[in-house]
């Protein structure tokens, strides 16, 4: 599944005419970067999800054939429902019956998918790749790479609430946008409302569940989310190959 509903603030005045999965770097729409990624490693079923300008997102694939993926449209246009909530109203178009590979549209990096794909264990609930750079908010992970909490570093908000951690106890890993989820993951969704971020979801899930980090070896990612980041962003992408 891939995240292309955002509205892409952050990069106006360009999204006010075209959605953030259309934005060209490097010779390439980053929807063409995810998906092309996603084919080289054998993946050919994808789901995407559509909010801002989503006709043309719909568009653009048709023009382009889907690429000869089986690409399906989650429609969020009466709605943004964020990462979990998104992730939960797809779940009849992904089916229940093998592991998800979730992305988010925006973001370019090394990864290589089958190594991503090969870590993940069928007792985990979800495996997250997540990497050592400097953020403001960081999941936190036992010696074992266990998810256990999440922490804003600047306000010193910590989840769960009631968590206490010493820097010593715990390893502090930032999310790249990421993740393989198992399909047990929709059932423990179903209370949850429409509208949910991802990350909360995995915070109430970790002490029940088992959440496990994915550090990639010679990890480079870029996240494109801002204009002051597009001339970064068209160099890093010469760098990348399929």
């Amino acid at each position: 599944m891939i995240f292309a509903a955002g509205l892409g603030t952050r990069l106006k005045p360009i999204t006010d005419t075209i959605p953030k999965a259309l934005l060209p770097i490097g010779g390439k729409t980053l929807l063409e970067w995810q998906l092309q990624k996603l084919r080289a490693a054998g993946i050919t079923e994808v789901v995407i999800n559509i909010h801002h300008f989503a006709d043309q997102i719909v568009r653009f694939v048709a023009e382009h054939d889907a690429w000869g993926m089986h690409i399906l449209f989650s429609d969020e246009r009466e709605q943004l429902l964020e990462t979990g909530g998104g992730l939960k109203k797809a779940a009849d178009l992904l089916g229940t019956d093998e592991p998800v590979l979730v992305c988010n549209v925006d973001v370019l990096s090394t990864i290589r998918l089958e190594e991503l794909m090969a870590a993940h264990r069928p007792e985990s609930l979800a495996t997250i790749v997540v990497s050592p750079r400097e953020t403001q908010r960081y999941l936190l992970f036992t010696p074992q790479r266990r998810l256990v909490g999440w922490t804003n570093i600047k306000t010193g908000e910590v989840k769960p609430a009631d968590f206490h951690y010493s820097p010593k106890e715990v390893e502090a890993l930032a999310f790249s946008g990421m993740h393989v989820v198992s399909p047990k993951i929709f059932e423990l969704m179903r209370p949850y409302p429409a509208r949910f971020p991802i990350i909360d979801f995995y915070i109430d899930q970790c002490r029940e569940h088992e959440i496990n980090a994915f550090v990639p070896c010679n990890y480079r990612m870029m996240d494109i989310g801002k204009i002051d980041t597009l001339q970064e962003a068209e160099q890093f992408a010469k760098t990348l190959t399929l």
